[in-house]
């Protein structure tokens, strides 16, 4: 999304706040987006506090807060991003793990039993949907498989880049690509449950996909401070933790 339209649509999102100034902004890796979804619905309850949510590769969010998006939280997809984020002062805190990503293999139409990583370099499969790679972490982590598997070269002219995550999603769901790189969390959703098979891939061809996440400078001055650090220890909370583990996160 363009940059310029997310600090629109935010504006318009804080102003019809009854108290806009309260209201935090968490960016979130596209893997994460179904479960910040049912995180959001338990936080206000216990709190009372709503929060906006703005997804996208954590890449590109990565970029846009360095421009100065109006993020008070980054959820990202890797450790990476949020450890650059406060080497380069966008955070008084450390970035912490709150979780460790899965990558799947999935497909609208290839059965289960034979779906892996040695049918993608088949007639079978014309387009492989992954994502970014230069900006998604669970892209990243594909081209690990590959590469350990020794079909990145095989493949490569294959390979259909998503944005993010969610886009590489619609490609694999819509029946675009025959087969895809994908998160675990994404096809154990309500919205994807269902829509083709999956395997999960042996993690030792990939590097662990750790998630962490970071309390950024923009909400510094209270009281949104005090709602983006209470919004911050809810992730790391016991609530927080089962919903990811439902998500396949471990």
């Amino acid at each position: 999304m363009d940059f310029k339209r997310i600090i629109f649509l935010l504006s318009i999102a804080l102003t019809g706040c009854s108290k806009p100034s309260e209201k935090i902004v968490v960016a979130t890796a596209a893997n994460v987006q179904y479960v910040m979804k049912e995180i959001q619905a338990e936080f206000k309850k216990e709190s009372g506090k709503e929060i906006l949510i703005v997804v996208g590769s954590s890449g590109k969010l990565t970029t846009q807060i360095r421009e100065g998006a109006p993020f008070d939280v980054f959820v990202s997809a890797d450790t990476k991003y949020p450890e650059e984020i406060f080497a380069n002062g966008g955070s008084a805190e450390k970035p912490r793990v709150y979780a460790l990503g899965t990558l799947v293999l999935w497909s609208k139409d290839i059965p289960e039993t034979e779906l892996n990583a040695t049918i993608l370099d088949t007639d079978r499969v014309k387009r492989i949907a992954i994502p970014n790679p230069r900006t998604a972490p669970y892209g990243e982590a594909a081209i690990q498989v590959l590469k350990a598997q020794k079909l990145f070269e095989k493949t490569e002219k294959k390979l259909v880049y998503g944005e993010s995550i969610a886009q590489t999603a619609q490609y694999i769901s819509s029946g675009s690509v025959e087969a895809g790189f994908n998160a675990l969390s994404i096809v154990l959703s309500d919205e994807m449950k269902g829509k083709g098979s999956y395997v999960i891939l042996d993690s030792s061809l990939y590097q662990p996909i750790q998630q962490a996440a970071i309390l950024l400078n923009h909400s510094a001055d209270s009281p949104k401070k005090v709602i983006s650090e209470q919004f911050y220890q809810f992730l790391y909370s016991a609530k927080a933790k089962a919903i990811f583990r439902k998500y396949g996160y471990k």
